[in-house]
This record gives C-alpha cells, structure tokens and sequence, in this order.
C-alpha cells in the first residue's frame, strides 16, 4: 500500500497558477543524485559544507530545459536520470567503502591499479549491506521520478526562474571570477556527470604536468663517484614527513601540555635523538619538498631542476624505493608531490580527497609501511608523508584523541572559538605524537637494521605570537612558529652498533631543511660528487650559516630569519 502510493503517477498538471510544487520535485529530483553522497559527506564529518552547498546550485542547471520546453520533461527526466543513476553510483559506492568524497585523484589511483588488484579490492569491499543500500537508493530514485510532471509557468515567472538557476548554477562564479574557468569545474565536480567529466579533464591536466617532470627528471645525469661508505649489508632507512606542525606545541620541546607523550618515552630510552633548532626555509610544503628532497637551496632553486632528487639518490645507491602518503593525490598544487612517489618503486596513496579539509588520519599509513618494512629487497628506502596537523586540525584526530579542552597554557584574550581551535590543534599534535611512536614501533618490531628520521615540513601559528591573532602560515608576515619545526633522528639498535655515532652535543645547532639531502646522505653513509658535509647537521665538519627565508624566485631579497625574527 505505501509502495503503491510512493510510486503512483504523481504528474497530473497543475490546473491553475503557477505550479512552483512541481519545479520543486524536478529539482529535488536532479539534485538527490548529487545532494545524497555530498550529504553523507558532510554530515558524517568527512568534509566540510562547501561540497553540499555546490550540489544544490549546480543541481539547477538541469531546470532549464524543463523550463523551456516542458513538453519533453518526462523522456528527457527519463534519459538524463538514467544518467545521473549511473554516474552518482560510483561516488555513491565510493564514499560508502572509504567514507571520502570521490575526486580526480581516485581516478589516478584507479588508472594506475592493475586488474587483479581491482578484483581484490571488489572482493574486500563487497558487502551485502552496501547492495541492499545501492537497491534503496535506486528505488527512491524512481520514486521521484513518477513525482515528476511538465511544469507550467507564466511568462514572468518563466524568465525569473530561468535567471535564476543561470545565475546560481554559473553566472555567480562566472561573474565574480571572470576569466577562471578553473573556478566553475571546481564547482561543478561536486555534482554528477560533471564529477567524472571535470575529475577526468584535471586528471589528464595534471598527468601530463607530472609526465613532463618525470621526463625532465629521468633525462638527467646520475650523481658521479656514488660510494656507499655503510656496504651492502641488509637495512632500511625511513623518512618521515610531516605537516604544520610546530615544535613549540610539543612537550618533547618544552610545551607546557602533555601532546607528546610517547615521542618523549622514546626518548628516555635513548633511541630517538630530538634536534631544537631547526626551521624550514618557507612555510609552504610544496616550497619547503622542492628544497628538502633535491639539491636546491633558498640560494640555488634551479638546481631542484637540474640535478637528481633524494628518491633519485637512493635507488641509484641500490635501494628499493617506497612513497606511501596521506596527503592529496592529483591536484595543482600537489603535483609535484605525486611527481616524486612516481619516482619511486612503488607508492601507494592513502587520501583522495577533493578538499584538504576531509578526514583521512594518518594512522591510515601504517598498514603499507608494514607492508614495505615485510618487502625482500635487502636495502629499502621509505617515505611516509603524513596530513600531520594540517588545517582543519579537527578533521585530524579521532575522537578518542579529543585530550585538550581546557584553557590551560593558553594566551591572554582569546575568543572561545580561538580556544577550540587551540586545543584542536593540540589534540592534533596529541594524535600526530601516536602515529609516529606507532611508525617507530613497527619498524622496530621488525628488527630491521637502519634508521627513521622525521621533520615537518613547515610550522603553524595558532595565536602563539602576541597579540595572538594570527592562525595558520604567511610569509608576507613571518612568525618564529612559522617556521620552526620537530626534527628528530630514531636508529634501530643493530644500526647503532655497526654505525656507532653520538649526537647528543649536536642536537642545539642551528638547521635549515634546505640542506636535508646532505644530512640524510651523511646518515645513510652516501658520498658523491656535490656532497657537501659543511651542510649535514650531523657531521663534524658542519659549519652554521644564514638560514634565510622568503621567496628565492620572488622581488623581495631573502632574509636571515635569526636577525629578523629574534627570539
């Protein structure tokens, strides 16, 4: 009986008036397609609003050829829902296995899995319940569709309605950001077909930019006269990034709250060595990666372009290579980010995401690394790259890690939303702690010989600097937090006895991560043709110099950041 009702001819005609009911079933129906996933997206914490408010604006394109000819609304609702059905079922079935918003990247994961891994991963995910969902949904679908009738309006109310869903669909961005077509496929791949058409187009966009890179890179010379001064013997060597984190809301740095517990156990049993004065020379990842993992410097950033990276260094040392990563996959920004896991033997991504501001908690990582550290190469090398403590902090912690929510160690004058973001950002840093000690746990589990080191890629000011109303990064104007950063070095015990080597007086010099490539080649044992042990933290023959900041490509002359942010 409620079926028969639900699914009865709902589509008489208004008989007088303007018939506004029906143009609200048209576009419920239209939106459902879209506005369901990006619902339970939104309401399941899994991003933020900005994906549901789009679906419903993108969602009113469809009323206009209703609108002008009404005539062919029930074949053309028809043709297009089937349309709509099919596309949403793959973000649908997405989000319902991964709890993420389904974005290019995944189509990149997908194009580059092979099918026998496809076939495990629909054995692993195949459910019951997620086909009785995908049923349920289908049949609501069809319910609105019976709903559905020509719609009849005046004249005026015609031009109005058309206007209107012109405007909110595309003239808005259009209008406001003329010119960046880029804005309106933003908006529109929150929405079906256009997901998977726009999803496609940056895809290929950004594959081709990664493949130009890769060229680039492949067609450069090895590093003359490599010699791993370490042998040939079996070992792993681990590098762990992080993401906005700052040192000075670490209690392993002296921060009053207790966010590093683990982190400062390890360091009681006199594996893990914490270096106090590092910094990043920018405080923007992509910016920071491009020095860090090449041989460019604030000084030389051509050479990011024109000599190997670390990834190239370590396989031509005989290494394996492994990139396993918690942040985006194929977006602008973070192209090149995918560019260096493509250097790699093997990478595995992690989060999908169209939006940083999504969930994916870094502890998602630890199964790969496991993985990697159970892989038979007798030398590895591995980069982790985690989301860390980026913003929205809230999105990366469980709930279980909601620690802080007290006033204590906070600054004068904050707002009750600056205080909860504060403590986010803390429990942020409280997870963050976990996930590494997890990381170091696991690889010392597996007894290899070797070591992890770990550094963030850039700090986070979160109304740390008076008069604390500054949150987030800007070089334009710099704060310390900005820009100094955890680094720390953990060495299994066999390493530490092949490689016997005390740092402890070395832990208070003063380090920029531009030079990280002649730090890890230090550790590692490597010695080449352009390795210069004046700038490893860890060599006796390290000599300081300016750590400058600022843009090196930019107007502005780079800055010593001692001189112009003293303590």
């Amino acid at each position: 009986m409620i079926f028969s009702r639900f699914f009865s001819s709902g589509h008489r005609a208004a008989t007088s008036g303007a018939d506004w009911a029906g143009l609200a079933w048209l576009f419920l129906f239209f939106w459902f397609f879209s506005g369901l996933t990006q619902t339970l997206v939104w309401l399941s914490g899994a991003s933020i609003f900005v994906g549901f408010r789009d679906s419903l604006f993108v969602s009113l394109i469809w009323l206009v050829p209703v609108l002008l000819l009404p005539n062919l609304t029930r074949h053309f609702t028809a043709v297009v829902g089937l349309l709509l059905w099919v596309t949403s079922l793959v973000s649908l079935i997405y989000f319902g296995i991964y709890r993420q918003e389904f974005s290019q990247s995944v189509i990149f994961v997908i194009l580059e899995t092979n099918p026998a891994e496809a076939v495990e991963y629909l054995d692993q995910y195949f459910s019951w319940h997620l086909l009785g969902g995908l049923l349920l949904y289908s049949l609501i679908a069809l319910g609105l569709w019976t709903r559905l009738r020509p719609v009849r309006l005046s004249r005026r109310g015609k031009i109005i309605a058309l206007c209107f869903c012109l405007y909110a669909s595309l003239g808005y961005t259009l209008l406001r950001h003329p010119g960046e077509f880029d804005r309106v496929q933003k908006r529109f791949s929150a929405a079906v077909p256009w997901q998977l058409v726009v999803g496609y187009t940056q895809y290929r966009q950004q594959l081709a930019a990664m493949q130009a890179q890769l060229a680039a890179n492949t067609a450069l010379p090895p590093l003359a006269n490599l010699e791993d001064t370490s042998g040939d013997a079996p070992r792993t060597l681990v590098l762990v990034i992080g993401e906005s984190t700052s040192r000075q809301h670490m209690s392993l740095y002296g921060y009053p709250r207790p966010t590093t517990p683990e982190l400062e156990k390890l360091r009681a049993s006199g594996k893990l060595t914490v270096f106090s004065d590092v910094i990043a020379p920018r405080p923007y990842t992509i910016e920071v990666l491009r020095e860090a993992l090449t041989f460019a410097d604030q000084q030389h950033p051509e050479l990011a372009l024109t000599r190997p990276t670390l990834v190239n260094l370590m396989k031509q040392a005989g290494y394996k290579t492994f990139w396993i990563t918690n942040q985006q996959t194929m977006t602008q920004r973070n192209t090149l980010l995918t560019t260096f896991s493509q250097q790699a033997d093997e990478a595995v991504y992690l989060n999908n995401s169209r939006f940083q501001n999504s969930i994916s908690h870094d502890g998602i990582v630890r199964a790969p690394f496991r993985k990697a550290l159970a892989d038979a190469a007798p030398k590895k090398f591995i980069v982790i790259h985690l989301l860390g403590t980026h913003m929205k902090y809230r999105f990366r912690y469980p709930d279980t890690y909601a620690y802080f929510t007290g006033t204590d160690a906070m600054p004068p004058n904050l707002s009750p939303e600056q205080i909860e973001t504060r403590n986010s950002y803390d429990n942020a840093v409280r997870y963050h702690d976990a996930v590494l000690a997890r990381l170091i746990q696991d690889f010392d589990a597996q007894g290899d010989t070797g070591f992890l080191l770990y550094f963030a890629d850039h700090g986070e000011e979160v109304f740390d600097t008076p008069p604390y109303q500054t949150i987030g990064r800007n070089e334009g104007t710099p704060t310390r937090p900005m820009y100094e950063i955890p680094f720390f070095l953990w060495t299994s015990s066999h390493w530490q006895r092949l490689f016997p080597r005390d740092f402890s007086t070395l832990t208070a010099r003063p380090y920029s991560t531009e030079h990280l490539i002649h730090t890890f080649s230090d550790l590692a044992g490597l010695r080449y043709d352009g390795y210069r042990p004046k700038a490893s933290l860890v060599h006796p023959a390290f000599r300081p110099v300016p750590r400058l900041i600022g843009n090196p490509e930019g107007e502005q002359a780079l800055r010593d950041f001692d001189a112009t942010l003293p303590r």
